[in-house]
C-alpha cells in the first residue's frame, strides 16, 4: 500500500509497495519442476502485468515465486514504460524468501531497491518466526510530532510486502470460496506498519488471459498502524477507501491464490494491475499425460 508521507526520494517505492502490500502480483507461467515421486515438490510461477493510472499504462512489472516443499523465494521488478518513462525513468526490485504454513506465509528475508533518476531508496529485513530481527532502509523518515512511532511490538507477527502477496489456503476446497478473502494481512515495509483487511464480495468468471474459470473478489481496506502521520489527508483517504478490490485465481491443483487483477482509487485516479498474459506450461510429463 502507498506510503504517502514519504520523502521525495521514495516517490517509486509506493507504486511497488501498492503491487505487493495489497497483493498485486498477477501469475503468467506456471511450471511444476518436480512430480510427487520424484521428491519434494517444485512450483514455479511467472509474471507479466501492465500497471496503469487513470486508464494510462504508465509501468510494467516481472514476478518470478519458486515453491519447494514448503519454501518459498519471490521475486520482483517495475519499470516505467511507454511516455511515462521517458520523462520519468525508474525501477524497483524486490525479493523475499520464507515459508508456508498452513493458511499463512512466514517470511525469513526481504529486500527492496528503487531508482528515480540520480534518487534511491533502499530496504533490508531479517525475521524470525514471524518477528523482525533485523532491518535497515534509505533514506529514514524525518521525525515529525505527528508521526505514530513504530515499535518493537509492530514488527512482531508480521510479513513483508512481497509475501503478503502468496496466499495459500488451509484446504484447497476453500480456495474459491468466500474463505478465501478471510484474512487479515499485517505488512511492516521497513517504514510504516499496516494491515490490508480482506472480505469477500462477489465471484466473477474471467476469460482470455491464459486463465478461464472463476476467480474470488475481495474488498480491501487499508489499515494504518504505526509510521504516518494521522492527520494528512491522503493518510485519512486511503483509511476510508472503500473503492479497492482484489481478484484471486487460484494456481493449478494448488492450494494456493494469487491476484489476477486489482483496482485501486486515490486522490489523482485510479490504479489498475492486471494480467498482461497468462500460460500454463507443465514440464512433469508424467503429470501433464493424467
Amino acid at each position: 500500500m502507498p506510503v504517502f508521507n514519504a520523502p521525495r526520494a521514495r516517490r517509486s517505492r509506493p507504486f511497488l509497495a501498492a503491487l505487493a502490500g495489497l497483493g498485486l502480483l498477477t501469475p503468467v507461467l506456471f511450471t511444476p519442476t518436480a512430480s510427487a515421486e520424484a521428491g519434494p515438490r517444485g512450483t514455479r510461477l511467472g509474471a507479466s502485468y501492465d500497471i496503469s493510472f487513470s486508464g494510462l499504462t504508465f509501468a510494467k512489472g516481472d514476478l518470478s515465486v519458486d515453491i519447494k516443499g514448503n519454501s518459498y523465494e519471490a521475486r520482483m521488478g517495475m519499470r516505467t514504460s511507454g511516455l511515462v518513462g521517458v520523462f520519468v525513468a525508474s525501477k524497483s526490485n524486490a525479493e523475499s524468501t520464507g515459508r508456508l504454513r498452513g493458511s499463512h506465509v512466514v517470511p525469513t528475508r526481504y529486500s527492496m531497491m528503487a531508482k528515480e533518476s540520480k534518487i534511491s531508496s533502499r530496504v533490508a529485513i531479517h525475521m524470525g518466526h514471524g518477528n523482525v530481527q533485523d532491518f535497515a532502509v534509505s533514506p529514514q523518515l524525518k521525525k515529525r510530532p505527528d508521526r505514530i512511532p513504530v515499535t518493537r511490538r509492530h514488527r512482531s507477527n508480521v510479513v513483508d510486502p512481497l509475501s503478503a502477496a502468496i496466499m495459500p489456503v488451509a484446504r484447497q476446497r476453500d480456495g474459491l470460496s468466500p474463505k478465501a478473502c478471510n484474512r487479515r494481512l499485517p505488512i511492516f515495509d521497513g517504514w510504516q506498519r499496516y494491515d490490508v483487511q480482506l472480505s469477500y464480495r462477489r465471484t466473477e468468471n474471467v476469460s482470455g488471459r491464459g486463465y478461464d474459470g472463476p476467480v474470488v473478489v475481495c474488498g480491501a481496506r487499508w489499515i494504518p498502524v504505526a509510521g504516518h502521520r494521522p492527520g494528512k489527508k491522503s493518510v485519512q483517504y486511503m483509511a476510508d477507501n472503500k473503492h479497492i478490490e482484489i481478484w484471486l485465481a487460484p494456481v493449478a491443483d494448488e492450494p494456493l491464490l494469487v491476484p489476477y487483477r486489482i483496482s485501486l482509487r486515490t486522490m489523482s485516479g485510479d490504479i489498475v494491475v492486471e494480467a498482461r498474459k497468462m500460460t500454463l506450461r507443465e514440464l512433469d510429463k508424467r503429470r501433464a499425460a493424467r
